[in-house]
């Protein structure tokens, strides 16, 4: 029996060492200069991992470092002065791990371009990486050493940020940073059309392995992305294993498929280089991908050795290296010291010069001696350094020439901010709800969605796991081209297809296009599956763009992660689906600023609510939907406060006619609906009248100058609250502060078990939520 794949859109290329690449003169005269700087690439990865003592990972660094420099300094168009030119090449690590080597040679571009073409270097020195600034590796901001604060060197973080010119992304969290790198390409794509520029992204076999790759390549191979390149440097090495992926008829540790075949079951183009570490066979490789005639992505796979001569190879050297100034360390930049006069700080008698590094100004005098030696290798060597610095200049000019401009009618974000800053206190005509008629939250999100979306020429972007009009964010779509976004077929949809029910790429695709700076990516799903999956995509957006603030103080770029079928409203779906802990994940679970969670009960009010956190420029906005119809209150009949209220993120809905009886805090559509059409008027019978607040947003609340908080809300009445919340209790410990009125507030675990399936109304009067239910409690926390 056999098994043959059917035809694909993508091709398979085989590089070798007899093919010939171009008939570009200097291409013998590059190869030996690629040869030197990578012997001082190599070295340099030796002494960051030697003067930051077992900090760092050195194998992947070396074994990739060939692809990265012909990338920068051969195949890239892109601007070495302007870091953040939106027409040019990308390169993105999303092998977060390899930072060491990211550094690295970020720091020897620049120094090149110091000695050889200093016109070139930024001029806004946030957006260099120079030589010292690799003092810096590992190092913490507060660090006091001597050459850091003489030097003001760059605290560089374990994995990258956008603390760093020229990153883009936080990566190197579980496969996040290949779906969040993908996400960048369809920003560059629906910006620019058929001919964007490129994302190169940098991973290893093992970063291929997690769930969210393998979606993140579907949703690329099937909207034919063509500006995505990955470069794969497969050296069979993990953290754990040898032997990550199956070769030939040996099954693999972790996998059982090989790179080249992973990619081609999503229908890419697979170039499969024999000789990794073979600078002519890397640079035909690269050269190969713009000859492809197709329209499909390409996965550049290149067989290389971990740790190549360093003296410590395979998963040995992937987190770990020589101790500090051993003799395995000297040997591994012996070939670079031959190479000058110089010689390297030398340790016998460590313990008395740097008592075996813990003498850190000791140290760091040791580390910078090292690196003064590479500086004086380029100085030294200027026929070297000016043809690499020729090199990034012609890089600039490729891109210049190629005078790339938006497509016509290209997305428009700056009309969204324009709306939202000026019209939040303003529902626009269509978007207005009638007393007494009905609609679902997650009906009336995806219309102020796509209402926002045709004022901006269609700068949204949404998907869903599978439930695009069950979570209504089809809405977003609607007045542009029906189906799915294809560069090629369909480049004017607005709908994406991230590999079907795909939670986890859905969310780092999303987070990606976002950042890219053109569009906001929307993506939905059940809030009990979404908030966990999304969180890590979530978190390191926020990460990221907290980091982008240190080097440039532009306004986070929002991506937009819907909680929908949210709550106990999604009773008939059963406990695995009608989860009340999501919100427990996300709200107040960030820096603040950075997430914004919106929890509205009437939909109505989502478009206020929605504006007001467009205007604030979180990095991420979580709305939480429920999916059954309600029916639109006559807010002014019945006493409660205007839906544009809500924007205060807590706010009094119902405020007592005389003195309080007490202060109700409610949170949650389904619990608020019960309390207004049930609870309200049993209390008004009774004669009972509270203060009954609302939470609309913790974060948004929380953003108040505190003054005004207190205004909204003193303390003194959290002090003397009870809550009544369709989430978790925890998420109203702000609002209820004693003991007493904690133990009187009602959540749906209060019966101390997962709640049981049916409708609605069943499942909250299981949970001793429904009217009468809160009715009840509110008597007896009042002791009436």
């Amino acid at each position: 029996m056999s098994l043959n794949m059917d035809e694909r859109r993508g091709v398979y290329l085989s590089i070798n060492n007899e093919m010939d690449y171009t008939d570009e003169e200097d291409f013998t005269r590059d190869l030996e200069v690629f040869e030197q700087l990578d012997l001082v690439y190599r070295s340099v990865c030796a002494m960051m991992y030697n003067y930051v003592p077992t900090s760092g990972h050195p194998g992947g660094s070396i074994s990739s470092g060939r692809i990265v420099s012909s990338l920068l300094f051969r195949t890239m168009d892109y601007d070495i002065s302007d870091p953040d030119r939106p027409d040019a090449d990308i390169i993105s690590y999303a092998a977060g791990h390899k930072a060491l080597g990211l550094y690295n040679i970020w720091a020897l571009r620049n120094e090149i371009i110091r000695i050889a073409k200093p016109e070139l270097l930024p001029n806004n020195p946030n957006y260099q990486l120079r030589l010292e600034d690799l003092l810096g590796f590992r190092r913490n901001p507060i660090t006091k050493t001597a050459l850091f604060k003489k030097f003001k060197v760059k605290a560089l973080d374990g994995h990258p940020t956008p603390a760093t010119p020229f990153v883009k992304l936080s990566t190197g969290a579980s496969g996040v940073g290949i779906a969040t790198s993908i996400g960048l390409a369809f920003g560059m794509a629906d910006k620019y059309g058929k001919k964007a520029p490129k994302v190169h992204i940098i991973e290893g076999e093992g970063g291929l392995t997690p769930g969210r790759v393998s979606e993140a390549m579907a949703a690329a191979g099937t909207a034919s992305l063509k500006n995505v390149v990955l470069h794969v440097d497969w050296n069979q090495a993990s953290i754990d294993s040898d032997k990550v992926c199956r070769v030939g008829s040996q099954p693999g540790d972790y996998v059982q498929w090989n790179p080249m075949e992973l990619a081609a079951l999503n229908d890419w183009n697979v170039i499969d280089v024999a000789d990794g570490m073979d600078f002519k066979q890397i640079m035909t490789a690269q050269h190969q991908v713009d000859m492809i005639q197709n329209d499909q992505p390409t996965a550049v796979v290149y067989k290389t050795t971990k740790g190549w001569r360093y003296g410590i190879e395979g998963k040995a050297s992937h987190g770990a290296g020589h101790n500090l100034c051993t003799d395995g360390f000297f040997e591994a930049v012996k070939p670079f010291v031959k190479t000058g006069s110089e010689q390297l700080p030398h340790c016998e008698g460590i313990e008395q010069r740097c008592s075996g590094g813990k003498q850190k100004d000791v140290l760091e005098a040791c580390f910078w001696e090292a690196l003064s030696i590479i500086r004086n290798f380029f100085q030294s060597n200027r026929d070297l350094t000016n043809i690499l610095a020729e090199r990034l200049e012609i890089a600039k000019s490729r891109l210049n020439k190629k005078n790339q401009t938006s497509r016509t009618n290209a997305p428009n974000l700056t009309a969204i901010k324009e709306i939202a800053d000026t019209q939040m206190l303003s529902t626009p005509p269509e978007l207005k709800l009638e007393a007494g008629t009905t609609t679902t939250l997650r009906g009336e999100l995806g219309k102020v969605l796509q209402y926002y979306n045709n004022k901006s020429n269609g700068a949204i972007l949404s998907a869903s796991a599978d439930l695009l009009g069950s979570t209504s964010v089809s809405a977003v779509g609607e007045d542009f081209a029906g189906g799915y976004f294809n560069t090629q077929t369909n480049p004017d949809s607005r709908i994406l297809s991230i590999g079907g029910i795909c939670e986890d790429a859905m969310a780092g695709i999303m987070a990606g296009l976002s950042t890219y700076g053109s569009h906001i990516g929307v993506c939905s799903s059940y809030g009990a599956f979404i908030a966990a999956l999304g969180h890590v995509p979530a978190r390191l957006h926020a990460i990221g763009s907290q980091a982008r603030q240190s080097i440039n103080s532009e306004p986070f770029k929002t991506f937009i992660l819907i909680c929908a079928h949210a709550g106990l409203k999604t009773g008939e779906d059963g406990p695995t689906h009608a989860d009340p802990q999501a919100l427990q994940l996300l709200q107040d679970n960030f820096p603040l600023g950075t997430s914004i969670t919106l929890t509205p009960w009437d939909p109505a009010e989502f478009w206020p609510l929605v504006s007001k956190t467009l205007s604030c420029h979180p990095a991420v906005m979580v709305p939480f939907v429920t999916r059954p119809a309600e029916t639109i209150p006559d807010r002014q009949a019945l006493g409660l406060a205007s839906i544009y209220d809500s924007i205060k993120g807590l706010y009094l809905l119902k405020k007592a006619e005389g003195k309080p009886d007490g202060t109700i805090v409610l949170q949650g559509s389904e619990v608020t609906f019960a309390f207004i059409n049930e609870t309200m008027p049993l209390l008004k019978s009774k004669g009972i009248d509270t203060d009954v607040y609302y939470v609309s947003s913790t974060e948004l609340f929380n953003m108040l100058p505190k003054a005004e908080q207190d205004e909204i809300y003193p303390e003194e009445k959290a002090q003397k609250a009870m809550g009544i919340t369709g989430f978790t209790i925890s998420t109203m410990y702000q609002w209820i502060q004693s003991r007493k009125g904690r133990e009187a507030s009602l959540h749906p675990f209060q019966k101390g078990h997962y709640l049981g399936s049916g409708q609605a109304e069943m499942v909250l009067a299981e949970a001793g939520l429904d009217g009468e239910s809160q009715y009840k409690a509110i008597c007896k926390y009042l002791g009436i």
